[in-house]
């Protein structure tokens, strides 16, 4: 028995060593690939260190583009848009966890049908409308479209941890004299704050991902997102593979330590609810 549990073990260690190199093997490849100078960028045979190592892709990001803008753009991009989405994903999630009324079903399932849309299908009536607002090629207008795409996904996430956290809690706050917001601010949202954590960062990623919307609704400079710069070094005949690379290592950077700070939160997140007490 000793020996079939050694087996075992032996097994997963193997699969989960493969499956990370499997996994981690693209992400070093893109950084090597940044380190490249560009006469050593295609060479046969294949090379998995680069023999000669520079660090000009990076200066010439910056050379050639306003990166550090883009990063800042991003940056505040993710962080409103995420907040914005999750307060209010917060409290919808919230009503559709604690009270029934009708067309609560409908109401969830609506959310559901519309991550399921393709969102090419709204450009023309959303551009028309950032037109109509004059917030054509300005922040604002991303945040605004992106705290819109978030909040149904989010708000079911939402229900979904406040349905784990048992109503006895508001419930004894509510006897001792709280109102219902009281409740919620000071006694449910303190349990819930791995799951907060966890829709944040969801909503954050995909706010510092988004392409389509950014290259449609933004064109000047000073307002492009790193997607959209990312992009630019794709032309007609060619592909910057140095400048894409090192734009992609740089551009992952953030969304690294937002995980390494919040990564006690995420697993909590996780798993909040999968133990009962």
């Amino acid at each position: 028995m000793g020996r079939q549990i050694n087996w075992r073990l032996l097994f997963k260690v193997i699969f989960l060593s493969l499956f990370l190199v499997f996994t981690v093997f693209p992400l070093y490849w893109i950084f090597i690939t940044s380190l490249k100078p560009g006469k050593d960028m295609f060479t046969f045979p294949i090379h998995y260190w680069p023999e000669t190592i520079t660090f000009d892709n990076y200066i010439n990001i910056f050379k050639i583009s306003s990166f550090n803008i883009y990063i800042v753009n991003s940056l505040i991009l993710s962080i409103v848009a995420g907040f914005f989405s999750l307060i209010i994903a917060l409290l919808s999630g919230y009503v559709l966890a604690r009270f029934e009324f009708k067309g609560k079903t409908q109401v969830i399932f609506a959310f559901f049908i519309t991550q399921m849309i393709p969102i090419f299908i709204g450009l023309a009536p959303l551009y028309l409308l950032m037109s109509k607002l004059q917030l054509l090629n300005k922040l604002p207008s991303l945040m605004l479209m992106y705290t819109v795409m978030m909040i149904p996904f989010c708000t079911v996430i939402m229900k979904g941890f406040f349905e784990r956290i048992p109503s006895s809690l508001e419930e004894a706050a509510m006897i001792d004299g709280c109102s219902r917001i009281t409740a919620l601010f000071k006694v449910i949202i303190p349990v819930m704050l791995p799951g907060i954590a966890a829709t944040f960062i969801f909503a954050f990623v995909q706010c510092w991902n988004e392409l389509f919307l950014a290259i449609m609704f933004i064109d000047k400079e000073e307002a492009k997102t790193i997607p959209v710069a990312m992009n630019s070094f794709i032309t007609k005949f060619d592909i910057d593979w140095g400048a894409m690379s090192a734009a992609t290592v740089l551009s992952v950077i953030p969304t690294l330590i937002l995980f390494a700070f919040a990564q006690k939160y995420i697993v909590e997140g996780m798993t909040q609810g999968s133990v009962k007490g």
